[in-house]
């Protein structure tokens, strides 16, 4: 029996142990891939209305699975285990804010969602202003990335990511002296030397008129997406994509195409969560956009 005993304690202190893990609040870096105090901060229920209120007044309605709906259901889980009230806000949804932003490019409009400044989700919706044209291109996107991170310093990932995409727009692996790709690795090089960030090259001096800068120029299609993203994966070291940089652009622009192509977003595409820069989501939106083309053939 005394032999016994050691054993049920630590079994009771690993069950205790689970349980304090079970009730730990979901956290915006749980869900979003955001850092800095805004990852540390738990999703509460004034923020899941804050947003919600923000999507129906820009979008016109709260969308299923978009930011909005999950932090719903992440606030809901965290009040349901006791951790919040049904009335708690975060420190930096009620000091620094929620917002979602509409910005017009050619043919379509990229719509970003932030909370305390960063991003948790970017779209692309058809625009207005062209109702003429049917497709967005690898040019157009690279320009919505412009406009939505511009004043990024260009770094390595964003380098590759923009080779890749400038690669699939001309269907030249080779690198272009003076092109798109060439200009966005020297810059990145030349970045890695500097120290201050307000020395760097930033994305706005790659990206301006990215169209025009292109040989050549296509609609995005789902093979685009996984070339781009790819590339953007695996020059990061933290593995991740930028919300609103090269990636999230072609992929946005990549399922507005399928939406226009077939008429419909499909059923899929339709209910799998919004484009995020988390791995898991990103990853899992690749996954679906490739069991609907295993044939290869584009958009």
């Amino acid at each position: 029996m005394s032999q016994e005993q050691p054993r049920r304690d630590e079994q009771l202190q690993q069950s205790r142990r689970n349980d304090d893990e079970q009730l730990e609040t979901i956290k915006y870096g749980d869900i979003f891939n955001v850092s800095g105090d805004l990852a540390a901060n738990p999703i509460a229920p004034e923020d899941a209305r804050m947003m919600a209120s923000a999507e129906t007044r820009v979008l016109g309605q709260m969308h299923e699975t978009g930011p909005a709906d999950v932090m719903r259901a992440a606030a809901a889980r965290n009040v349901r285990v006791g951790l919040l009230s049904s009335r708690d806000i975060s420190d930096v949804a009620k000091s620094q804010g929620i917002n979602i932003s509409e910005t017009d490019v050619p043919g379509a409009r990229v719509v970003t969602e932030c909370v305390a400044g960063q991003y948790l989700d970017t779209t692309m919706t058809s625009g207005v202003e062209m109702p003429e044209q049917d497709v967005i291109t690898i040019g157009q996107a690279l320009e919505a990335a412009c406009q939505m991170i511009g004043n990024k310093p260009v770094e390595q990932s964003d380098a590759a990511a923009i080779q890749a995409a400038e690669v699939c727009a001309t269907g030249n692996n080779a690198i272009n002296p003076g092109g798109l790709g060439a200009t966005a690795q020297a810059a990145a090089i030349f970045n890695a030397r500097m120290d201050r960030d307000e020395d760097k090259i930033k994305l706005n001096y790659v990206l301006t008129e990215a169209t025009e800068k292109l040989a050549t120029d296509k609609a995005v299609s789902r093979q685009d997406v996984e070339g781009v993203v790819s590339a953007e994966l695996r020059n990061n070291p933290s593995m991740t994509t930028h919300p609103g940089g090269v990636a999230a652009s072609i992929t946005a622009a990549a399922r507005l195409n399928e939406g226009n192509a077939e008429g419909v977003v499909s059923a899929d595409l339709r209910n799998n969560p919004s484009l995020t820069t988390h791995p898991d989501g990103l990853a899992a939106s690749i996954i679906a956009t490739a069991d609907l083309n295993e044939d290869g053939s584009g958009i």
